[in-house]
Formats: structure tokens, C-alpha cells, sequence
């Protein structure tokens, strides 16, 4: 017996050959057909034939026997029809039937525990080809170890006779469980460092651990997580004390039903008394049950339900691993058996430990991008406005759908800007790019037209001050140097100022589409304002636009992500813009949702900013004004008409102050400006009272000394009003105060 081609041409001692190549077949006993193992021995233990080798050189059956009989390697003979020969002593022990009951029998008669047909066929396959077959893997179980699977290495050889027609096959088989469930761990640590991790997300990366122990390792897998760590937050390091809140964020069967589980994904996951996780979560320590046995486990015992589960679906081993990181229990990992017969072992619980340990750093990585990705989001919607401001100019209504879903904020902004006189400012701008940087720049710039707004400064001068002010983040950005960029160069903003008793709507812009106005029974138009450079570029002059809207004219502002994409460019997408304002006497609501369902598809490829206003207007019975000449005698006529008007509005109660505050500015324009003067007042959600004069000096409020005869009366000004200032006309200026007028007035 030897390699393929080997020809035992001489006859086994014992007698002739049969027609198989071996003596009579009528003896099966020991070795089947082989020297007997009784055969009389000489001095040195082998059987006393005579010389190991014959006179022509091959060699003595007997001899090769006895020595691959005591071979630690299982060997075995079969003949063509792959019934068995001979087998040596490893072969018997590993197989645990006698070496009696299997020869003259084929495998698949003995040995039920194995794949057998799969092993007969390589067994054909080598008798049919005559190609060796190294190595062949299989798993089974046998009579000598049936409660454990064991793996086994198997070569396969052809043995032919001296006429070379085949005599059978033998093999030899070597049990690699060892090296195989080494082999195991490492591919599924492998696999694990692979799969585990792919994203930032507390809730994916728990269903990864999941999805790699499962068939792998166990029959079922669950992860549950602390509800802290779901929302970003840190609990604190060491055990876990107090009240255990869990949650299920991820689960595995093998089975594919998950029937195995009291708690559906996102549900809360109890923590038993007594448990293995309640255990595992206070120790900090993983917690093998080799055998899980509802009657003899109290804390199992005492949970009606999971005993129950346990006898119906025969899960019978569970290991619970904590999921901890840099000294910090994040939850729990539940490993259950159940169609696999095998216990969890000590090296099964270090494997657990193992990768589940490589996916609690994923998990707190992604806890950490959690309350990280918060904060900044947080951040970047704090610079956007949480509300629209209440103001009777205009009905508004926005849409924002950011490029970047996960940042929530980029670069585009709205605003709508109370401003005095009942007026409103609208504003809409474009920073170049996406993220926390442009969000960042945006701020910077929407604060600043804010402060702009306040001085009431005319649209054109407001972008003029802007555009110096991107100048300077430039500078400060280093957008100079080479390889530098920075997100302000190139910024785009349109700023509208609206007056519903004039009616009359000022419009400047730098680098921005136009707006689209839908007058009253009219088509839909993009107004032709002077388009103005990018922000930041310098140089130009910005040019406003003053014109006339009707009450109800609806105004729509926009950036440019909503008419522009790599699908279409501009010109298409401003026609469907004004498509899409067809209609435009529908709620504000449906016209924003009807131009976001015509231009954007999800997600957007740009930034989207939208503002649509309908205009409103204050009627003269809601404003009066009077000129008044520069004559100290015409403050008590002030005051009597204020008083008069206030009582026509049935504002009675407001009279007291708004004399006091009309007597001390017509007393200041007429003593230190010049006339002509005019007094107008405005009732809208406050009372407003305006005082014009023909200079552009602006009046100082100072703080009076006790001995000072005059000075006070901007003082009281500030004291009795809500608010106060100052803005500039092409004909002077007006010196306005706001009162607040009690509900129902």
C-alpha cells in the first residue's frame, strides 16, 4: 500500500490471491484479509514471517500491517465497491464501531453522523480518475464522540492491482476540529472587522454585531443598547448602578423569524433580576450558561415568558457579552443556541469577547458622530430663524431643504425683518458650498444684514456694506494665499424692503436670480433688476428698483438651487417656476409645496431657500398725517390732534403718553431742524408715531444732570415707548416711536 500505482504483484503470505488481489475473502476477521493479527511473533514484536521484505523486493503485507496499525493517523481500505478492508486502530477509536462491524460495510452503513454520500462520492471520483484527493474537510459526528461535532481532514488515494484495474481506495483521516474552530474564529474576527462599523450609526452598527454572529457563531443574536447612548449622551464609566433602562436596536436568527426574541427591534428590552445582563452589566464581565435549563435557573424560572420561549424553540446555551468601551458599559450582547446541538464553550465566549469588544469601539464612535453631529446641527439651525416675526406688511411663508441631509444647514438663508413704520424687510442669500463652514459664513452674513436693517439703511447701500464686510472675512479667511478658498467670495443676496402704506416695494441685488412677482390677475413676471456682482468681488456699484405692488401681489424669492440643476439649466427652471405660480390666490402653503414638487427632487443637488409674501396694505384708516409748521405754537395743536385721532380709533387709553411723546418731537424738530415738519401716526399692532423734518442730523439721547433745565425729553421718549430710532429720507430724516396697545384695542 503506498501511492497511486503501487501493485502489490506479490501474494499476500497466507496463501494465494484471489481474483481481488487479496487472500480468500471468506476471512474478515482482524485485519480483513490481512495477516492475522494473531500470527506468532518473533523477539522484536513483529510477526515471525521470516525476512520484512521478499526476495524481489516488495513488500511483507504483515509487516505493513502491524505498522499502520499502530499509525496515530486514522487509515482505512476500501475495495471498488468502497466497502471496507481493512482500518487501523486510530480509525477505530475515532470512528467508536468495531473494527469487527465495519468491515465487509460500507461507511454510509456504519457511520450516520457523517455526510456520507458526500465522502463516498470523492471516493468514486478517486477510483474513477486515479487523481489523489488531498485534504477534503467534513464535519460530523461519531459513535465514539456523538454529543460533539468534530472536523476532519481526509486524503483519498487509488490502490491498484498488479493487472493496474483498480483494487480500491484508501484514506487517510486526521480530526482538525482544533485547527479548524481556530481557522473559524479567525475568519469570523476577520469578517467582523470587515462588516462591523461600515457607517456612523449607533443603530446600523448594532444591527452589524448582530448580523456577523449570526449563523457564525450562534443561532440567535440581540444587542441592546442603553437609551442615553442611542441619544449621543455619555453615561457614566464603571458598572452600571441604579435603574437599567435598555433598548433593542438589533437582532439576528438563523432561522429568519426572530421568534427567539421577547423585544422587536426599537422596543424596550427588560433587564430580569438576577439575569445574565443584569449580571454582565454591573460586573462589567461576560457570562457563559452552557446550559440553559428553564427548570433548574431561577432567574430564568421566574420569567415566565423566556422559559416558555426557551422549552418551544429548544434554546438551550446563551452567552451575554458586554459591549463596553474606554471603561464605559454601552449595553449588552445576547448569544443564544438553538439549531446548533453544541454548548457554547470558554472559547466561544472568547471569541464573543473578542469581536464584540472591536464593535463596542464602532458603536461609541458612532455615540460620539451622534452627539457631535447634534451639537453642530443644533449650532447651524441656531443661525437660521426659528420663527418668522409677527408684522402686518406681509403674509409669508419659507421652505429650506438643505444639499446635506445629515448637516441640516448650509449655506443658503431667508429672513423677514420687521422694520419701522410698519415696513418689512425680505431677504434671501447664497453662500457658496455646503456644510458647517458655509453654515458658518451664512451666519456671519444674515447677522450682519440684520444690523444693517436696523440703521435702515436703503437696499443698494445695505448690500454695499455687505459686500465690504465679505471683503473682510476674505482677508481674514486668507483666500490670497494659494490653495486657500473660503466660502463668503462669491456669496449672493437679495434684500427687499416693503411699505404697506405706500405700497411701495425697494429691491436690490448682488449676484442673485431675480424675484418673480404675480400681480392681481396677472402672469407671473421676473423683475429686471440690475443684477449687481457677486459679494465680495468689489468695485461696482448696487442698484435699487422701486416699484408700486398691489395689495395681495405675491413675491417670490428664491436661491438658486431651486431653478438650477445638472438636469436643467436656468432658463428652463424659471419656466417652471412660473408654471408653478399659476395659480397664485391658493394658501402660501400649497404654492410652496406646488414649486418644491415642480423644481426639486429629492435630495436637492444645491441648497434650497424659498420666501413667498403676499402683500398687504394699511389703509387711511389706519394712518393719518398732518404737516405742521415750524412754529413752537403748533405743539399744543399737536397734541390736540393726536389726542382727537387716539379717540376716533378708540385708543383713550394710549393718549397720555403718545401727547408726551408727540409734544417732546415736534418741540426737538422744531427747535433744532428745520421745516417743513410732518406728524404721522400709524396704528397697526402698536402704535406708532413718526415725527419727519427736513434735517439729516440725528437727535443723541443723553442722560440729564439734576440741574439741567432741558435734554430729557428723548429720554422720556425711551422711557414711555416700546422702542424708538431714527432713519434717513432723501428729504431728511424721521424720528419714530413704537407703543405697544393692549389686546383688543
Amino acid at each position: 500500500m503506498g501511492a497511486p500505482g503501487t501493485r502489490p504483484d506479490a501474494e499476500p503470505p497466507g496463501g494465494p490471491s484471489g481474483p481481488d488481489g487479496f487472500s480468500d475473502r471468506g476471512d474478515r476477521s482482524g485485519s480483513g484479509g490481512l495477516p492475522d493479527r494473531g500470527d506468532p511473533c518473533g523477539p522484536d514484536g513483529l510477526p515471525d514471517r521470516g525476512h520484512p521484505y521478499r526476495p524481489d523486493g516488495l513488500p511483507d503485507w504483515s509487516m505493513l500491517d502491524h505498522l499502520l496499525g499502530q499509525a496515530p493517523l486514522g487509515m482505512a481500505l476500501v475495495d471498488t465497491e468502497l466497502r471496507c478492508l481493512w482500518l487501523n486502530d486510530a480509525l477505530e477509536r475515532a470512528g467508536g464501531i468495531p473494527r469487527e462491524e465495519r468491515i465487509g460495510r460500507r461507511l454510509s452503513d456504519v457511520l450516520p453522523g457523517l455526510p456520507v454520500r458526500r465522502i463516498e462520492e470523492q471516493m468514486r471520483m478517486v477510483l474513477d480518475t486515479g487523481k489523489p484527493l488531498i485534504d477534503h474537510e467534513y464535519r460530523g459526528r461519531t459513535a465514539a464522540d456523538p454529543e460533539h461535532e468534530h472536523v476532519y481532514a481526509t486524503s483519498f488515494f487509488r490502490v491498484d492491482k498488479a493487472d493496474g484495474q483498480p483494487l480500491g481506495v484508501c484514506y487517510v483521516v486526521t480530526d482538525v476540529s482544533d485547527r479548524w474552530r481556530a481557522r473559524q474564529r479567525m475568519s469570523l474576527l476577520s469578517e467582523a472587522g470587515i462588516r462591523i462599523g461600515t457607517t456612523l450609526d449607533v443603530q446600523r452598527t448594532a444591527q452589524e454585531l448582530a448580523d456577523v454572529a449570526v449563523p457564525g457563531l450562534a443561532d440567535f443574536a440581540a444587542v441592546d443598547l442603553r437609551e442615553p447612548v442611542l441619544r449621543g449622551v455619555e453615561p457614566a464609566p464603571g458598572p452600571v448602578a441604579g435603574d437599567i433602562s435598555l433598548r433593542r436596536v438589533g437582532q439576528r436568527s438563523a432561522q429568519g423569524d426572530d421568534r427567539e426574541s421577547q423585544a422587536s427591534v426599537g422596543s424596550p428590552a427588560p433587564v430580569r433580576p438576577g439575569s445574565p445582563a443584569e449580571r454582565c452589566l454591573v460586573d462589567g464581565r461576560a457570562v457563559l450558561v452552557p446550559v440553559l435549563d428553564p427548570d433548574n435557573i431561577p432567574w430564568l424560572a421566574r420569567d415566565t415568558d423566556a422559559a416558555r420561549r426557551a422549552r418551544l424553540l429548544n434554546l438551550h446555551s446563551l452567552m451575554v457579552v458586554p459591549i463596553r468601551a474606554r471603561g464605559i458599559v454601552l449595553g449588552v450582547a445576547h448569544f443564544f443556541r438553538r439549531g446548533t446541538p453544541d454548548p457554547f464553550e470558554g472559547d466561544d465566549l472568547i471569541l464573543a469577547e473578542e469581536f464584540v469588544s472591536r464593535a463596542a469601539v464602532c458603536i461609541d464612535n458612532a455615540r460620539r458622530f451622534t452627539r457631535e453631529h447634534a451639537a453642530t446641527l443644533a449650532l447651524q439651525r441656531s443661525l437660521l430663524p426659528h420663527g418668522l416675526p409677527r408684522q402686518t406688511a406681509v403674509e409669508v411663508t419659507t421652505r429650506y431643504l438643505p444639499a446635506d441631509e445629515r448637516a441640516g444647514v448650509g449655506g443658503d438663508w431667508f429672513d423677514v425683518i420687521p422694520l419701522s413704520g410698519a415696513r418689512v424687510a425680505l431677504s434671501v442669500g447664497d453662500v457658496v458650498g455646503h456644510g458647517t463652514h458655509a453654515a458658518a459664513t451664512m451666519g456671519r452674513l444674515r447677522a450682519s444684514v440684520h444690523t444693517l436693517a436696523d440703521l435702515d439703511m436703503p437696499p443698494d447701500e445695505l448690500l454695499a456694506h455687505l459686500d465690504d464686510l465679505v471683503m473682510r472675512i476674505v482677508d481674514e479667511e486668507g483666500a490670497g494665499e494659494a490653495g486657500v478658498d473660503t466660502t463668503a467670495l462669491g456669496a449672493s443676496c437679495l434684500y427687499a424692503v416693503y411699505d404697506p402704506v405706500s405700497r411701495m416695494c425697494t429691491l436690490a441685488r448682488a449676484g442673485h436670480p431675480p424675484p418673480a412677482l404675480v400681480r392681481p390677475n396677472s402672469a407671473p413676471e421676473f423683475l429686471d433688476l440690475p443684477a449687481g456682482p457677486p459679494l465680495g468681488l468689489g468695485g461696482l456699484p448696487f442698484e435699487s428698483v422701486e416699484l408700486e405692488l398691489p395689495a395681495d401681489s405675491l413675491l417670490v424669492m428664491f436661491t438658486d438651487g431651486l431653478v438650477e440643476s445638472r438636469a436643467r439649466d436656468i432658463d428652463r427652471g424659471l419656466e417652471l417656476l412660473a408654471g408653478a405660480l399659476s395659480a397664485p390666490d391658493r394658501p402660501l402653503d400649497a404654492i410652496c409645496e406646488g414649486i418644491l414638487d415642480a423644481l426639486v427632487h429629492q435630495p436637492p443637488e444645491d441648497d434650497v431657500a424659498l420666501l413667498v409674501a403676499r402683500t398687504r396694505t394699511l389703509d387711511a384708516s389706519h394712518v393719518v398725517s398732518w404737516e405742521l409748521p415750524a412754529d413752537p405754537a403748533v405743539v399744543a395743536e399737536a397734541r390736540t390732534r393726536t389726542t382727537d385721532q387716539l379717540a376716533a380709533w378708540g385708543l383713550d387709553d394710549a393718549a397720555f403718553t403718545t401727547e408726551l411723546v408727540v409734544s417732546e418731537l415736534v418741540t426737538n424738530a422744531i427747535r433744532y431742524a428745520a421745516g417743513p415738519i410732518r406728524l404721522r401716526l400709524i396704528r397697526d399692532d402698536t402704535l406708532i408715531c413718526e415725527v419727519s423734518d427736513a434735517t439729516p442730523t440725528s437727535p443723541r439721547l443723553r442722560h440729564a444732570r439734576t440741574l439741567d433745565e432741558g435734554g430729557r425729553g428723548l429720554f422720556l421718549v425711551a422711557q414711555f415707548t416700546q422702542r424708538w430710532g431714527t432713519r434717513y429720507t432723501p428729504e431728511g430724516k424721521t424720528i419714530w416711536a413704537e407703543q405697544p396697545l393692549t389686546p383688543g384695542a
